[in-house]
């Protein structure tokens, strides 16, 4: 299933299956995908924060971040986007374009599965970090 919603930075896509999601993007069936989740109970399921992080990660807005495992996922708080994730418990997220390719409305219509909003905003991208046990890097 995926479904096309406003995601608190952008259109997207968002399904559990993640080859369905690449396959619609004409990507690679491999490439990886960050993870949105609502809750921190469920981002302590997939990965570990360490701990000297803890509080930054809580706080972040907008903000992916890549952890030791080499998961990529991010918290949604304090937006709609949040309560489909709280029926979904985790998704797979991506924009709602074609590969390396703006945003475009038919596109994205005529791919989804489900429709969740109609309206449609670009925001800014959100920041990502890579966080090991000792050090962050800035990726974007």
């Amino acid at each position: 299933m995926i479904y096309l919603a406003q995601t608190d930075t952008t259109a997207g896509f968002l399904s559990q299956d993640l080859e369905k999601l690449n396959r619609v993007k004409n990507r690679p069936l491999n490439q990886p995908c960050l993870i949105c989740v609502s809750q921190f109970s469920i981002l302590k399921n997939i990965s570990r924060v360490p701990k000297k992080y803890r509080n930054l990660v809580r706080r972040a807005k907008k903000t992916t971040f890549i952890y030791p495992n080499s998961q990529a996922i991010r918290v949604v708080k304090d937006h709609p986007h949040a309560r489909l994730l709280d029926k979904l418990g985790w998704a797979y997220s991506t924009s709602a374009n074609p590969h390396k390719k703006g945003f475009d409305i038919e596109f994205a219509m005529a791919n989804a599965d489900i429709i969740i909003d109609t309206k449609f905003t670009q925001a800014p991208v959100s920041k990502i970090y890579k966080i090991s046990k000792t050090n962050i890097k800035k990726i974007r």
